[in-house]
């Protein structure tokens, strides 16, 4: 794999600095290689090359742009096992989870994107005037480590559909992914200069790339904290700006029937992907009268999670990242234990099983309240704050009290269920447990963003709308 290389211009060219860092294995502290770490002249030339491939790839009919998606769905699918163990090794998913839900992203995404596509508004008729949608120019995509695949096709697929050309500058944590789906686009034949792909330190390439007067629009994902850089940086040259950020998901388990098994789902929602999902249902508010119970049956969620090895097809949680990620965790946890929270489960340190890499225990605390850190900061590890509430004017209140609104949960009665969610400050409200809707909309309330990615929201944030007055 191209780690020492970066793809520009349809070529993979070596970097004009000499920057290195380690490529780690977080499940066992191995280096895995060396990345090359762009300087911003490295930036320039991908940047350059993206603005010359734009205006050919912008009036390229959407039919033909359609169909380099096509051909990159194929080249994902021929090579998806390799998709799967990259991801396993740069961030540590066990190898089920990596083939199930992280490769699978990307997979479903792209499938999306091209269905969204085929029936997307490119142009119509208001009156006289002719509306049209075409590509913005040329777009920066900033994507973090915690989903890699997912948070890559979901920039880039739109982005090809819309007609734009872009560099890519994904996360230096976990670039093996990336650097593989650049080989993908290759396959794919993606023209000349539209996709490019840089790696580099997010305080230098990544604002260089935001403050760029060619760049036209960055899409970010990661921390509230980069956002607002990414926001700043890109401000005088007035881009547009799309960002996906933080969250302290709510998910408010009402009295009923499953009443268990929802706070089961909730916990085991909590340690998927050692809790690094921005989405992440970290917030569990239940009746007080239950509280004690919920408790119980999520400390019994967090006693059935297997951690190892990620190459065992057994293993249900893997490592966090890195140990910068794994201090910040262990430190909240600390937190949590300080300020009075009941620990249920869990706690600070390794699983005893565990004597290396940067595994975490699968935490509960109950009794949380919410001014507590452990409720308004988010962990991004595998840590459920169990709140209690003593109605439902009171879990409202609480799980808006937070500076985030990207994802919310709600368990119980459909229809008093359709009702809560109309009171809650998400983007997302998932009632009952539902599967994955990859034609949604994703995207925050407050801190947590704005625009929307998935489908043909995507494409529509990659977008520039025309008014062509007096048409007819």
């Amino acid at each position: 794999m191209q780690t020492e290389r970066f793809y520009i211009n349809g070529e993979w060219v070596a970097p004009l600095g000499a920057g290195r860092m380690p490529i780690e294995n977080p499940a066992t502290e191995e280096i895995l290689g060396h990345l090359a770490l762009g300087s911003t002249a490295d930036a320039d030339a991908a940047v350059a090359a993206a603005r010359a491939a734009f205006p050919a790839w912008t009036f390229t009919p959407v039919s033909e742009r359609i169909a380099v998606v096509a051909r990159l769905l194929d080249a994902y699918n021929a090579r998806y096992e390799e998709v799967a163990l990259a991801m396993s090794l740069e961030m540590g998913a066990p190898i089920t989870w990596a083939r199930e839900a992280q490769a699978w992203a990307g997979q479903v995404h792209l499938e999306s994107t091209l269905k969204a596509a085929e029936s997307f508004p490119w142009e119509e008729m208001r009156g006289s005037t002719r509306i049209v949608h075409e590509g913005i120019g040329v777009c920066a995509l900033i994507t973090p480590w915690n989903w890699p695949m997912n948070q890559i096709v979901c920039k880039v697929a739109p982005a090809l559909i819309a007609g734009c050309t872009m560099v890519l500058k994904p996360s230096e944590i976990a670039p093996l992914s990336a650097l593989l789906f650049a080989e993908l686009c290759h396959e794919a034949c993606v023209p000349t200069g539209v996709f490019n792909l840089i790696n580099g330190l997010g305080t230098d390439v990544g604002a260089h790339l935001s403050a760029h007067p060619d760049v036209d629009m960055v899409s970010f994902t990661g921390s509230t904290r980069a956002g607002t850089a990414v926001a700043a940086a890109a401000a005088p040259t007035v881009k547009r700006v799309a960002q996906e950020l933080g969250g302290k998901s709510p998910n408010i388990i009402l009295p009923h029937d499953n009443f268990d098994a929802a706070v089961k789902a909730g916990a085991e929602a909590v340690f998927a992907n050692t809790g690094q999902s921005c989405d992440a249902p970290t917030r569990m508010l239940v009746p007080r009268d239950l509280h004690d119970r919920a408790a119980a049956v999520a400390a019994e969620a967090a006693a059935e999670v297997i951690t190892g090895d990620p190459g065992d097809e057994g293993t249900t949680m893997g490592p966090l990242v890195s140990q910068q990620h794994w201090d910040k965790v262990q430190r909240l946890i600390q937190a949590g234990i300080d300020e009075g929270a009941q620990l249920a489960a869990g706690g600070t340190g390794r699983p005893e099983t565990q004597n290396r890499g940067w595994f975490v225990r699968p935490t509960v605390f109950a009794g949380v309240t919410n001014e507590m850190s452990i409720a308004q900061e988010e962990i991004f590890g595998p840590v459920l704050s169990i709140l209690p509430y003593d109605d439902l004017d009171h879990a409202v209140t609480m799980a808006n009290d937070t500076p985030y609104g990207l994802a919310a949960y709600i368990s119980g009665p459909q229809e008093p269920a359709r009702a809560l969610a109309r009171l809650l400050r998400a983007g997302t409200v998932n009632l009952n447990g539902p599967d994955w809707d990859t034609f949604a909309p994703f995207g925050g309330y407050k801190q947590s963003g704005n625009g929307r990615e998935y489908a043909d929201w995507g494409i529509r944030d990659f977008c520039e709308v025309k008014g062509i007055v007096g048409w007819e």
